[in-house]
């Protein structure tokens, strides 16, 4: 499990979600499985179901071993879906690690890293028509120049939308090396791994309609829990974070709260750490890509 993914945040997550060993929960991405297998050590009679669109993470949830586990192969965005096909309504909680897991960043082919040379794919569902090789190839410089700026924020996102239309019109740009190869004509100068960071997430997110996926998520996760149930997200990035922390204080993702003719918010979720929760010192020395994870956690009004 170690080797496919290290969980983050791994206790206090898991501590956080289940409160009742007997009752129904949901890890909406379960990746390796690391979070999974802890909740299942939690639970005596109770059920846990498990989301993920990746072939992979279904290998790895082929080798658990509880009777209460189900794995269901799907983007968490149709959770509501596909639990109502196996008679569930409500839930005790719902886990949501959003991070790419390591697994994914290091194999080559997958595509979503700069460290290796590799067909720009960055698809986590790979049975999916759309590669980013597909968006680099077909999006016109407005479209470019809007994700890279929403989702990348990518100080000079025009400019470079602007060279990329122009690079593949002398030649296609389908691997890792040949983006690269344009990005480093418009990096700051000692900036230039941050930049393609920054321009591989927001490709990455547009491929896997991230940011959609999530709003989603949150809305199904409100109709989903119990009162009382508790819902633990899991961010790596501010976008991220920003949709999470607006959805739990406001009900909503933009503008502010609304209140019924009493004076009463109404939103469905109250916070329960007043501070976002992020790993410790000696976790990230153990596992760097942890160093960026946020965690809230918010229980069903």
């Amino acid at each position: 499990m170690s080797e496919y993914h290290i969980p983050v945040l791994l206790q206090p997550s898991v501590e956080a979600l289940v409160t009742d060993p007997n009752g129904t929960y949901a890890d909406f991405t379960f990746g390796g499985g690391g979070h999974s297998r802890a909740i299942i050590e939690k639970l005596d009679k109770g059920r846990l179901f498990a989301f993920d669109q990746d072939q992979d993470a279904a290998e790895q949830a082929a080798k658990i071993n509880f009777e209460g586990f189900t794995f269901i192969k799907s983007n968490f965005r149709f959770a509501k879906r596909y639990l109502k096909v196996y008679g569930v309504t409500a839930l005790d909680g719902i886990l949501a690690d959003l991070g790419v897991s390591s697994h994914q960043f290091d194999e080559a082919e997958r595509g979503f890293s700069i460290r290796f040379d590799a067909p720009l794919d960055m698809r986590m569902d790979r049975e999916q028509p759309v590669s980013a090789a597909d968006i680099i190839a077909n999006y016109d410089a407005t479209a470019l120049h809007k994700m890279l700026g929403r989702y990348g924020e990518v100080t000079n996102a025009k400019t470079l939308a602007e060279g990329i239309v122009s690079a593949r019109a002398r030649k296609p740009i389908q691997t890792i090396a040949d983006l690269l190869a344009v990005l480093e004509k418009f990096a700051p100068r000692f900036r230039e791994y941050k930049y393609y960071a920054q321009v591989f997430q927001a490709l990455r997110i547009e491929v896997n309609d991230e940011m959609g996926a999530l709003r989603d998520m949150l809305h199904q996760a409100a109709e989903l829990l119990k009162p009382g149930g508790r819902l633990v997200v899991l961010s790596y990035h501010s976008l991220e974070d920003r949709l999470v922390k607006n959805f739990i204080n406001k009900g909503k993702f933009e503008g502010e709260v609304e209140k019924d003719i009493y004076g009463n918010d109404i939103k469905p979720f109250k916070a329960l750490n007043r501070q976002v929760i992020e790993p410790s010192e000696e976790e990230i020395k153990m596992n760097n890509r942890a160093r960026s994870a946020k965690m809230r956690v918010a229980v069903k009004i």
